[in-house]
């Protein structure tokens, strides 16, 4: 069941979003930067271009660093404007750039306020999701869903293993998504996609929960399933722990790799 989710609650998980703090941060800077220019100018100072860029991506950084964003952005924020300049000077046509925005945007979709990039799993790990599974039970399909399924890689694979099972992945990034669609019409299997937000999705409606996310997340993700799921669903996380709650579990797929996270209900 998808539940809806109220428009000021969206509006403030946006506002809180690093890209969304990070594009304000470089508009406020610029009157700043503006600022500064003028009173270097005023005292005979050279001001050009470069001026402009070094000053300006100084003090989306410096603001960066002084409202808590992470590292990263910090190095986003003082290269930007001299990224912004060089794609003018290259004097590309308006279309290329209109094309990139767009394809971008159906890979990545609402990444920046998600911040979960496209991340995918290997077979290894899909097999050893697999061995985890319980066994088949009498009168009740085992229901498995794969929240963030990219390109369903995960969710065909266990549709095939285990056909008594109902394998489902949700998706917020279109191109994904409609790649994984592709995937399982031409497969002719019992895998579903589903296009949407998995906040919105009732996580009781599922014994195993799987989740390839970010470190962001996390905390979010642990918060949802400890409400909503049932005794005895499991919560499997790869690569990125919860800290709220040491797992139950952990395995690793191939030696050296990253780790499976296994929590019980």
């Amino acid at each position: 069941m998808n539940r809806p989710s109220r428009p000021d609650s969206y509006l403030r998980r946006l506002a809180r979003a690093p890209a969304v703090r990070a594009l304000l941060i470089q508009c406020g800077a610029a009157p700043l930067t503006l600022a500064i220019l003028y009173v270097m100018a005023s005292f005979r100072f050279d001001v050009d271009g470069r001026s402009l860029v070094l000053v300006q991506g100084l003090l989306a950084a410096g603001l960066s660093w002084k409202l808590g964003l992470a590292v990263w952005w910090r190095a986003i924020q003082l290269l930007f404007p001299a990224a912004l300049l060089a794609a003018l000077a290259l004097q590309l046509p308006p279309w290329l750039f209109l094309a990139a925005f767009l394809i971008l945007l159906g890979l990545y979709w609402s990444t920046f306020r998600t911040q979960v990039p496209y991340y995918p799993s290997r077979p290894a790990v899909w097999d050893a999701v697999r061995q985890v599974l319980p066994p088949p039970a009498a009168g009740q399909p085992l229901r498995v869903i794969d929240i963030g399924s990219g390109l369903g890689g995960l969710v065909l694979y266990l549709a095939r293993q285990r056909p008594d099972a109902e394998c489902c992945g949700i998706e917020l990034a279109p191109l994904p998504w409609l790649a994984s669609r592709l995937r399982a019409a031409l497969a002719g299997g019992r895998a579903r996609f589903t296009l949407g937000d998995y906040e919105r999705l009732d996580f009781a409606q599922y014994e195993l929960v799987f989740a390839y996310l970010s470190p962001a997340a996390m905390d979010g993700l642990w918060r949802k399933a400890a409400a909503e799921m049932r005794p005895g669903a499991m919560l499997i996380s790869y690569e990125f722990a919860i800290h709220a709650r040491a797992p139950d579990q952990t395995i690793h797929a191939t030696e050296g790799g990253a780790a499976l996270y296994i929590w019980y209900f």
